[in-house]
This record gives structure tokens, C-alpha cells and sequence, in this order.
């Protein structure tokens, strides 16, 4: 697979955000699995995801298999995997409404008027990530003039303290890595590259953060980017970020499965 696209040594990236409160970068609706919409796609089996090198198990894994609707139904279901934004915060996250599981997909509609966020993990684990492999499938259907961004945000809220965003772009165009820069004030900056990837295929994205040390990218198995400035030490959450704008359509998850080192 080839995966070289314009290398960016810090320069300011606009992949596929806006910066949305507290948090940076991306920004999503409900679907009611009509076969008859344009949108409908006959699932994908699951493939076997490639672990860390040492075979270990993942300290935490979702397939979605639990079928839930939206409306409050999922974020029940899914209480100890998903830690949603509340409902209305910044006027644009309603993850509640949005948000579904069937067919053994985490479904995010997108209406193109409200948004959805969260971090995947447990009540208590989901927040204090020094370090790991943090892993998911996904795609997206329709969406175009949208975009999500999935990344380990720092715990504290401080933003100095690193950003990796992985998958991260808009729906109609390939996808980024970026890690961006810890120096305060300069944020917005970051290393990064798009990738051959599309949204519009299954593929598996792989962020691996050895603290202080490296931080490594893959799609599919395939290493796409190593990083070794500006890498993340303290605690990070692992979340994702889709706009409350663009045409409707959904933000697929078949997993997520993370390593804590």
C-alpha cells in the first residue's frame, strides 16, 4: 500500500478541524437502517486485528456486537466502553441522539446540525493512558463536507502536553496522522502526513506512543509515520471528534481495542 503524501514539518495543519472547545480539531447524525437509503451498506466481517508485536492481549476491546439505539439506548448499552460529551455541550455535540450500535458497528449519524464526541474506555481507565497501542477499525459513508478526528488528548486539558491525531481528516478525502506541537503557543502546529487511505474503505488505524520516545502510525499493519519530537509523557484520553455540518451520513466503528504499556 503506498502511504507517502506531503510530509509537513511543523506547519500549521488543517486537516479536518476547527478547533471545538476545550478540545481541538474535528467535528456529525440518525439512521434507522432504512435498506432502501442511499446510505445503507451491507456489513463487513471483521478481520483480525494486528496486536502489539508481543501478542499481548488489549487492556481494554469493543466490538459494538450489543445492539442499541440511539436516543440514550447506546450510551447505556455502552456505559463501561464509551464516555460521551453531554448532550448540547458547545451547541454542537449530541452524541445521546445520535449515536447507535447494529450489525456490530458503532453508527454515528450525521444530519449535518449536531456533532458527536467522546473517549472510548471505561469509567475509570479511560483517562489515564502514559503510553500504549491504541487501535480501530472504521470508514465513513457519505459526510462529504465534514470530518472526524480520533486522538489521544492530554487528561488535564492542557493542550502543551500533546496531541496525536489518528485517523484524522474529511470524509471526501484521504486520511492524516499528525502529532502536534508542545511547545505552548504553538499548538496548532504539527508533523504529519496524509496517507493513500480513504474513508470510504475499512481500514485499521494504529497509533503506538512509547512516552518521551517515539510515536508510530499504521494503517492496516503498515507503518506510515514515525515521530520522535514533541512526544506525549503524561496522562491521555483516546476519543473522537465529527462536525455538527456537511451532507448527512455515518461514521461506521466496527472496534476498538487499546494496549496500555
Amino acid at each position: 500500500m503506498k502511504v507517502a503524501r506531503a510530509l509537513l514539518v511543523f506547519s500549521a495543519v488543517l486537516a479536518a478541524a476547527v478547533t471545538l472547545g476545550a478540545v481541538t480539531t474535528a467535528d456529525a447524525r440518525p439512521w434507522v437502517g432504512d435498506p432502501a437509503s442511499p446510505l445503507a451498506v451491507a456489513p463487513t466481517p471483521t478481520p483480525t486485528p494486528t496486536p502489539p508485536a508481543d501478542g499481548a492481549a488489549p487492556t481494554f476491546s469493543e466490538d459494538f456486537d450489543t445492539p442499541a439505539a440511539a436516543g440514550g439506548q447506546f450510551a447505556a448499552t455502552y456505559a463501561g466502553s464509551w464516555q460521551p460529551y453531554p448532550d448540547g455541550m458547545s451547541g454542537k455535540y449530541w452524541s445521546g441522539e445520535v449515536v447507535s450500535a447494529h450489525d456490530g458497528i458503532m453508527d454515528v449519524a450525521m444530519d449535518g446540525t449536531r456533532g458527536a464526541a467522546g473517549t472510548f474506555g471505561t469509567p475509570d481507565g479511560a483517562w489515564s493512558h502514559v503510553g500504549g497501542t491504541f487501535s480501530v477499525r472504521a470508514r465513513a459513508i457519505g459526510g462529504d463536507g465534514n470530518g472526524a478526528a480520533f486522538m489521544l488528548w492530554p487528561t488535564s486539558n492542557v493542550w502543551s502536553e500533546g496531541e496525536l491525531d489518528f485517523p484524522e481528516g474529511t470524509f471526501q478525502g484521504t486520511v492524516g496522522a499528525f502529532s502536534h506541537s508542545m511547545v505552548p503557543g504553538q499548538e496548532r502546529n504539527a508533523i504529519g502526513l496524509h496517507t493513500d487511505a480513504t474513508w470510504r474503505q475499512w481500514h485499521t488505524y494504529t497509533t503506538e506512543w512509547i512516552p518521551g520516545v517515539s510515536v508510530r502510525y499504521f494503517v492496516d499493519g503498515e507503518l506510515v509515520l514515525t515521530v520522535t519530537k514533541h512526544v506525549p509523557t503524561t496522562a491521555h484520553r483516546f476519543m473522537f471528534q465529527i462536525g455538527n455540518y456537511g451532507n448527512p451520513g455515518h461514521l461506521e466503528i466496527d472496534w476498538v481495542k487499546t494496549w496500555d504499556r
